[in-house]
C-alpha cells in the first residue's frame, strides 16, 4: 500500500494571549486524504489551533510546514491561505454580494482568475453543494444551512488542498445540521483532506479516520475513532465522552 504524503506538519505550536497559554506544544501531521476531527470541551483551544494553522492568529511559537516548507517564510500568505482554506461557524459571507459573487471575488482577487473562469468554477461547486439555484440570492435570503453550504462552495472554489472547518454546524438550527454534514460527508468520500473542529460525535465516529482530543490547550489523545470512542486511554477523554455521549 502506498504511503500517504504528508501535507501539513504542526510542530511544537504554542499560542499565548497575554500571560495565558491557550495552546501548549501541539505537534501532529496531516496526510493527504486524512479526515481528522478535533474534539474537546469549549475553551480547550480547538478553534484557536485552527486559526493559528490558517494564520488568522499568529502563533506564539513553533512551526507549521506545508509540503515541507515553512508556512510563514516559504509561502506567500495569500497563496498559503488559499491552499489551506477555512470554513467558519458564522459563515463570513459578504452580505452586500450575491451567492455567486461571494464565490467569485476571492478567486479573482487572490488567484487572479478571470471572471468567466471564476464564475464557471463557482457554479460547479455551488451545484455540488446543492446551492446553484440560489446563485443570485443574497445571504440574508438564505437559511443558516444554506449559508454554510455557500461558504463551503466558496472555500472549494479556491482549490484548497486542505480545508479547515471551525465548528461548521454550531450556529445552525438542529434541522439544518444534517444538510451541512451530508455535504462534508461527500467531500470526505471524495478524498478531500479535512481538519474539523466539531461537537458532532456521530460524524467524528463515522466519517473521520482520525480523532484528536484536546484538553486545556494540549493534545490529550490522538487515534482512530474506534480507539478513541470505544477504548480511550486517558481518564480525561473517558470523562469528556461520557458527558457528551450521554446527552
Amino acid at each position: 500500500m502506498q504511503e500517504k504524503q504528508t501535507v501539513l506538519t504542526i510542530s511544537h505550536l504554542n499560542k499565548r494571549f497575554g500571560t495565558q497559554e491557550v495552546l501548549s506544544d501541539i505537534s501532529f501531521d496531516i496526510a493527504a486524504g486524512d479526515v481528522t476531527c478535533i474534539i474537546g470541551a469549549s475553551g480547550s483551544g480547538k478553534s484557536t489551533l485552527l486559526r493559528c494553522i490558517n494564520f488568522l492568529e499568529e502563533p506564539s511559537g513553533g512551526q507549521i510546514l506545508f509540503h515541507g516548507k515553512d508556512a510563514e517564510s516559504g509561502w506567500r500568505r495569500a497563496e498559503y491561505q488559499s491552499k489551506v482554506g477555512m470554513v467558519f461557524q458564522s459563515f463570513n459571507l459578504f452580505s452586500n454580494m450575491t451567492v455567486l459573487e461571494n464565490c467569485v471575488c476571492g478567486q479573482m482577487k487572490v488567484l487572479k482568475r478571470d471572471r468567466k473562469t471564476a464564475t464557471a468554477k463557482s457554479i460547479f461547486y455551488l451545484d455540488k453543494v446543492g446551492m446553484a439555484p440560489y446563485q443570485n440570492a443574497r445571504p440574508a435570503q438564505l437559511s443558516g444551512g444554506q449559508k454554510q453550504r455557500v461558504a463551503i462552495a466558496r472555500a472549494l472554489a479556491m482549490d484548497p488542498e486542505v480545508l479547515l472547518f471551525d465548528e461548521p454546524t454550531s450556529a445552525l438550527d438542529p434541522e439544518m445540521v444534517g444538510e451541512v454534514l451530508s455535504v462534508m460527508r461527500d467531500l470526505a468520500t471524495g478524498g478531500l483532506t479535512m481538519l474539523i473542529v466539531t461537537h458532532e460525535m456521530s460524524f467524528a465516529r463515522d466519517v473521520c479516520n482520525r480523532v484528536i482530543f484536546m484538553d486545556q490547550g494540549l493534545i490529550a489523545e490522538d487515534g482512530a475513532p474506534s480507539e478513541i470512542f470505544t477504548k480511550p486511554k486517558q481518564a480525561r477523554t473517558r470523562e469528556f465522552l461520557s458527558r457528551v455521549l450521554d446527552r
